[in-house]
């Protein structure tokens, strides 16, 4: 791996993780009930992002699969959510 691969990939790492720390601090503290659905969803992405990059520093497609299934459960979630919230239930 070239060494500019190698340090772009250590802070997209370590600008991911800063950016899941602040998005758990909004879930933890957020005002409203919507924050804290919009900081769960944001900490998805940032999840997926994380897995991405991982995959390609291990050279490993398996964490392509895993980064796949976890953006499926996180769009399902925040949809449920956001229909919980909008309307009281979930299915109709």
């Amino acid at each position: 791996m070239s060494p500019v691969l190698d340090w772009a990939l250590n802070l997209g790492i370590v600008a991911i993780t800063i950016a899941v720390v602040l998005c758990a601090v909004r879930l933890l503290r957020g005002p409203a009930m919507t924050d804290r659905v919009l900081a769960l969803d944001t900490l998805y992405m940032n999840a997926v992002a994380l897995i991405v990059l991982l995959g390609i520093r291990w050279n490993t497609a398996l964490l392509f699969e895993g980064a796949l299934l976890v953006a499926m459960l996180g769009f399902a979630s925040t949809v449920a959510l956001a229909r919980y919230l909008s309307r009281g239930d979930v299915v109709e």
